[in-house]
Formats: structure tokens, C-alpha cells, sequence
């Protein structure tokens, strides 16, 4: 059972993930992190570059893949939320004597 401070922490944290998700526009993904969500998405035109000499050629004469990631606003909201309820929660809860 988790005692009356990790919930305190658990709470204050998402309090601040959801502060920093409502103050960031987007973010922009690195390139192995970009071909990793095409890997998972099933999108091989990227991040197929293979060993061959096409591969080599569009790894040098096309730019870098990068996504551009905008969470919506609500995502924020909810974190924020969620984790006043939890570090409220946390408050009310009795001492450990």
C-alpha cells in the first residue's frame, strides 16, 4: 500500500507534467525517435534505410526525419487535475503513527 508521501509525490508530479504540457506548443521529435513511431506505426517509407546504395543515397540527399508533436490542450488540464485530487488526497490521509 503506498503511505501518505509517494502519494504527495506522485501527486505533485503530475501537477508539474500537466503545468509543462499546458505552457509547451509542440515539440519536436529527434530522428531515432522518429523512425522509432514510424517502426511502430507500420510506416517503412523513413525508416527503412537499409545497407544498399539507395539507402545511402537518401540518407544523404534527404534531410533527417523529424515529427512535429502538438498534444492537445486538454492533456494539461487533466494532469493538472489529476494531480491536485492526488496531493489533496494525500493531505487528507491519516498519519502513520
Amino acid at each position: 500500500m503506498l503511505s501518505r508521501n509517494r502519494y504527495f509525490m506522485i501527486g505533485v508530479l503530475l501537477v508539474m507534467f500537466g503545468l509543462q504540457f499546458r505552457l509547451i506548443q509542440s515539440f519536436v521529435l529527434n530522428e531515432p525517435a522518429t523512425r522509432t513511431l514510424m517502426k511502430l506505426n507500420k510506416d517503412a517509407s523513413v525508416a527503412s534505410n537499409g545497407p544498399d546504395l539507395a539507402g545511402f543515397i537518401q540518407e544523404v540527399a534527404v534531410p533527417r526525419p523529424t515529427k512535429k508533436v502538438e498534444p492537445p490542450r486538454w492533456v494539461g488540464l487533466a494532469l493538472v487535475a489529476f494531480g491536485a485530487v492526488i496531493t489533496l488526497h494525500a493531505v487528507a490521509m491519516p498519519k502513520r503513527e
